[in-house]
C-alpha cells in the first residue's frame, strides 16, 4: 500500500475544504498505534471522542468519562498523528460548572493532551464557555443534534430535530454557536434535509455522524466503521471492513499453533554461537 503524503491539517484548512466544496474527513482514535495507521492513510481530522468510555472503557455511556482519562488518550494519539488536526472531547462536567471550568480544562487538553482543539456539547447554553475558550486561542468545534452527554435528559439515544420546534432550535444553535467563534460543528442523528439547511447557512464546516451526506464532512467511531464494535451497530455507521473477524481468525490460529507446538517454528527463534551449549552442558 502506498502511503498518502498529506499535508498538515489545521482548522485553517478545514474551512478552506467547505469553501472549495472537498470534502473533509475525521475518525476517532484513542491510541498511539491506531493515530498513527489512521494519520499515515491521510484522514484530515482525528477526534479523541468521549465514547471511549464505550469503546475502550467499557462503561454504557460516556458519562463516566473523567479528564485525566481524556488527557491520557489524547496524548497518547497526538504522539501517533503528525498531521491530522487533533480534536479532543471535553468530557461531561468538564466545561458545564463555569465559564473559568471551561477555559482551564480546555487548557489542559491542549497543554498536557497535546490536542489542536476542545469540542464540546451544546448550542445556546454554552456560547460563553465557547467564545471564552476561543479568546484563549483554542479552536472549539460545536456538537449539536444527538448529544451523548445528554443522553438521560434525552431519554436514551435518539435521532434529534424531526419536528419543527426542535428542528428550528438546533438551527438557531447553529448559528449562535458560529457566532461565538467555533471553527466546525458536529451533527449527530439529525434528518439529512435538516443538516444540508445547516451546511448551507453556516460559513463555518459541518461534520456529520447520522446526518447524511451533504455535511462538508463525516465522522465515524473506528471500532464501528472496522467491525470491530460488539452488540449493536448505529444505523449511520457502514462497516467499512471486517477487522474484527480478521483478529479472531488470526488469535484463534495463533492458540492453535501454540497448543499443538507448532510455534514457535525455527524461524522464530535464535541461535547460540557454536560450542556455547556443549560448554555449558559440561560445566553441569
Amino acid at each position: 500500500m502506498k502511503w498518502v503524503n498529506a499535508m498538515k491539517n489545521t482548522a485553517a484548512t478545514l474551512l478552506r475544504q467547505k469553501q472549495s466544496h472537498e470534502k473533509i474527513t475525521m475518525l476517532t482514535a484513542y491510541d498511539y498505534t491506531t493515530a498513527h495507521i489512521i494519520d499515515e492513510c491521510g484522514v484530515n481530522s482525528i477526534l479523541i471522542g468521549d465514547s471511549l468510555g464505550m469503546v475502550m472503557l467499557g462503561y454504557e455511556n460516556t458519562l463516566p468519562v473523567t479528564m485525566e482519562d481524556m488527557i491520557h488518550h489524547t496524548a497518547a494519539v497526538s504522539r501517533g498523528a503528525k498531521n491530522a488536526f487533533i480534536v479532543a472531547d471535553m468530557p461531561f462536567m468538564s466545561y458545564q460548572t463555569s465559564v473559568y471550568d471551561a477555559v482551564v480544562n480546555a487548557g489542559r487538553l491542549v497543554k498536557e493532551g497535546g490536542a489542536h482543539a476542545v469540542k464540546l456539547e451544546g448550542g445556546a447554553a454554552v456560547c460563553e464557555q465557547i467564545k471564552a475558550i476561543v479568546d484563549s486561542s483554542i479552536p472549539v468545534v460545536a456538537h449539536l443534534g444527538l448529544t451523548p452527554q445528554s443522553v438521560n435528559a434525552f431519554g436514551g439515544f435518539k435521532v434529534q430535530g424531526k419536528g419543527y420546534d426542535r428542528a428550528k432550535q438546533i438551527l438557531e444553535d447553529a448559528l449562535k454557536i458560529q457566532d461565538a467563534g467555533a471553527c466546525a460543528v458536529v451533527l449527530e442523528c439529525v434528518p439529512a434535509e435538516l443538516a444540508k439547511l445547516i451546511t448551507e447557512k453556516l460559513t463555518i464546516p459541518t461534520i456529520g455522524i447520522g446526518a447524511g451526506a451533504d455535511c462538508d464532512g463525516q465522522v465515524l467511531v473506528y471500532q464501528d466503521m472496522l467491525g470491530l464494535t460488539a452488540g449493536h451497530v448505529p444505523k449511520f455507521a457502514k462497516r467499512f471492513a471486517e477487522v474484527g473477524a480478521l483478529m479472531r481468525e488470526g488469535i484463534t490460529a495463533y492458540i492453535s499453533e501454540t497448543q499443538s507446538g507448532t510455534f514457535p517454528a525455527q524461524e522464530h527463534t535464535y541461535a547460540l554461537e557454536d560450542g556455547v551449549i556443549e560448554r555449558l552442558r559440561e560445566e553441569e
